[in-house]
C-alpha cells in the first residue's frame, strides 16, 4: 500500500519531467534549405544557383535570332538564328553535367552545389560551374595554322545567390576564363568578368529577369561589348519558359563573355527564349 501511495505521489512529477523535455525538443529551430531561388537552370545567359535534380534529364532548346537591327528585310531577325541543342543530368542533388552544340560552339560543362542557403543560418547559396567551350566559327581557310586545341576556351564561375523572400533574388558570379586563340593580338588569352543577375516575381507566374556581365580586362581596341539581357520567366505547370532580349547571339559562356558583339544604345539586340523539357 505504502509503494502505491508513494507511485502516486511521484507520477505528476514524473509527467511534469517528461514535458518539459518534450518542450525542450519542440523548441529546437530546424535549419532548412532555402529553395527556389531561381526557378530556371540559367537567369537568362548566366547559370542560376539551381540544378538540376539527381536522375533528371533536362532536353534545352535555347535560341537566339537575328538582330532586330536587320529591319523588314531580315524579317527583324527571325530569318537569321542561332540555335543551341544542350542535355543536362542530374548526377546527384548537387552535382549536374551537361552537354552542347549550336552554330558557335560545342560546349561541355559542369555545376556543383558547394553551400546551400539556410533560414536562419548559412546566407547564400554557392555553386561552382566549369565549362569547355570549343569555338565552331574559326575557320581553317582563315587560319591555316589553327591547331584543334586553339578552339578551346576554359570557364570557371563561383556562383553566390540570396534569395531574400518569395519574389526577390540576385546573384553575383566572379568568373574567369581562357581562350587558348584570340583573334586581338592586344586581348589577354586569360580574361576576368563579373557578373550580375536577378528575378523578381511579379505575378503568379511571371517573373522579370535581368542579367549582365562587367569584362574587367578586355583589350581597349576590342569591338566587343559586355552582355546585357532582359527577359521574362513563365512558369507553365513545373516547366519554365524563358523570353527574352539580349545584345549576345552566343550561348554558351564563352560566347557571351568574350563575343558579344550587340550593342543596345544602337538598337542591335536578338529576341530569344530557352525552352526545356525535364524527364
Amino acid at each position: 500500500m505504502k509503494k502505491f501511495l508513494l507511485l502516486l505521489l511521484l507520477f505528476p512529477l514524473a509527467s511534469f519531467s517528461q514535458n518539459n523535455l518534450l518542450a525542450g525538443i519542440d523548441t529546437v529551430p530546424t535549419k532548412e534549405k532555402v529553395t527556389s531561388a531561381f526557378k530556371a537552370l540559367k537567369i537568362v545567359n548566366l547559370e542560376s544557383t539551381k540544378l538540376a535534380a539527381k536522375g533528371d534529364l533536362y532536353f534545352v532548346v535555347a535560341h537566339r535570332f537575328g538582330s532586330i537591327q536587320d529591319g523588314f528585310e531580315g524579317f527583324y531577325g527571325l530569318d537569321n538564328a542561332n540555335t543551341q541543342i544542350k542535355f543536362i543530368y542530374g548526377l546527384t542533388d548537387g552535382l549536374q553535367v551537361s552537354g552542347a552544340r549550336s552554330e558557335f560552339a560545342y560546349d561541355f560543362a559542369t555545376k556543383y552545389t558547394l553551400f546551400p542557403q539556410i533560414n536562419e543560418g548559412f546566407p547564400v547559396t554557392i555553386a561552382g560551374f566549369n565549362s569547355l567551350s570549343i569555338n565552331n566559327t574559326l575557320k581553317e581557310s582563315d587560319y591555316p595554322k589553327l591547331k584543334f586545341q586553339n578552339r578551346f576556351t576554359y570557364v570557371a564561375q563561383l556562383l553566390i545567390s540570396r534569395k531574400f523572400n518569395e519574389k526577390l533574388s540576385l546573384e553575383f558570379a566572379p568568373t574567369f576564363f581562357h581562350e587558348n586563340f584570340v583573334q586581338n593580338e592586344s586581348q589577354s588569352n586569360t580574361q576576368y568578368a563579373l557578373g550580375f543577375g536577378g528575378r523578381y516575381k511579379f505575378a503568379k507566374r511571371w517573373s522579370l529577369n535581368i542579367d549582365y556581365a562587367a569584362h574587367l580586362n578586355r583589350a581597349s581596341n576590342s569591338f566587343y561589348n559586355n552582355p546585357l539581357s532582359i527577359g521574362f520567366d513563365l512558369e507553365t505547370g513545373g516547366h519554365v519558359f524563358q523570353m527574352h532580349f539580349t545584345n549576345s547571339q552566343g550561348i554558351d559562356e564563352a560566347g557571351y563573355l568574350a563575343r558579344t558583339t550587340g550593342d543596345w544604345a544602337k538598337g542591335d539586340v536578338f529576341f530569344g527564349f530557352n525552352l526545356a523539357r525535364v524527364f
